[in-house]
This record gives structure tokens, C-alpha cells and sequence, in this order.
């Protein structure tokens, strides 16, 4: 799954892209609008805390620093203590805990950040009112669901897309 942004200047015009969406077959789950605080969503699929925040990035990239930074300092200990590589408990322990660790900490600072993917938007929400649609669909529909939503609804802008989401957020 990609996902693909588009800016909206006006709500109905929002509303009129979710509609030509679900008729191309994208699921409600998969379409995600953001709009400056305090703007009425009349119904629209709002983004969720995960969408506006940058909890999943930073979780996958604590637990992935943990893990590593658990797995050299099971592999210090054990060299320090004598004992034989293979002798894995304690280095599994060692990664995993890193791992959950390096996942809480880091998740707990990325959910205080606004999302790195949409701050190049903030201006055009927060400044002139606009709409940003951020919506997931199969890599081999991109073209296809651009062209329909460009081509029935002029006044949107194509924002491009964002790298291979991830699979739980």
C-alpha cells in the first residue's frame, strides 16, 4: 500500500473525492482527511492520531536502535564475562529487551511530534483552509485513482505519494 496526497481547497469538494473514491472500490478505513483545527468534517473520514502524529515512525525506528543497541551490549557482556557466544539466552534477552525499550521511549517522544509526512502541508491547512486527503491504496491503482480524481475534480492537487506505509496504523 502507498499512500497518496491530495490538497482540496473546499469541503465539498472533499466530500465529492471520498464519494468517487469509495466508487473505485477504496475502503472508508483508507481514506484519511485533515483539516485545521476547529473546521466542522461534515461526515468525512478525519485522520486519526496516528495519521497526525509520528508515533508508528518513531516506534519502528526505536525498536529497530533498541534492538541493535540490546544486541551489542549482550555481545559486550558476554565477551566481558567470559562466556561463549552460543550461549544465546542472554543476548536474545539482551536484544529483546533493547528492542521494547528503544520502542516505548522512542514511540512516547514520536507521539508529541506532529508527522514529518505532512508538515509540508501545514501552511496550505492551517493558513489558506485547504484539505489534505491522505489516502492508502494498492501500488498498481496509483495512476488509476489520480487520473480519475484530477480528472473529475479539477481544483485538486496531486501531492504525490508517501513511501510503502506500513502494515498496522
Amino acid at each position: 500500500m502507498k499512500r497518496l496526497y491530495f490538497l482540496v481547497p473546499k469541503i465539498d469538494m472533499a466530500k465529492k473525492i471520498v464519494d468517487e473514491l469509495l466508487l473505485q472500490r477504496i475502503d472508508i478505513n483508507h481514506i484519511h482527511v485533515l483539516s485545521k483545527r476547529g473546521t466542522l468534517m461534515d461526515n468525512l473520514p478525519e485522520a486519526s492520531y496516528l495519521q497526525k502524529s509520528d508515533f508508528v515512525p518513531a516506534l519502528e525506528q526505536g525498536l529497530l536502535t533498541g534492538g541493535f543497541t540490546g544486541f551489542v551490549a549482550g555481545v559486550v557482556a558476554l565477551t566481558l564475562t567470559g562466556e561463549s557466544l552460543l550461549s544465546g539466552g542472554a543476548l536474545l534477552v539482551a536484544t529483546l529487551v533493547g528492542a521494547v525499550f528503544g520502542a516505548f521511549v522512542s514511540s512516547l517522544l514520536g507521539s508529541s511530534v506532529g508527522n514529518r509526512q505532512i508538515r509540508q502541508f501545514d501552511e496550505a491547512i492551517n493558513e489558506k483552509g485547504a484539505f489534505l486527503m491522505m489516502v492508502d491504496i494498492p501500488r498498481e491503482r496509483i495512476a488509476e485513482i489520480e487520473q480519475a480524481i484530477l480528472k473529475q475534480n479539477p481544483g485538486a492537487k496531486s501531492e504525490g505519494t508517501e513511501p510503502t506505509i506500513p502494515a498496522f496504523p
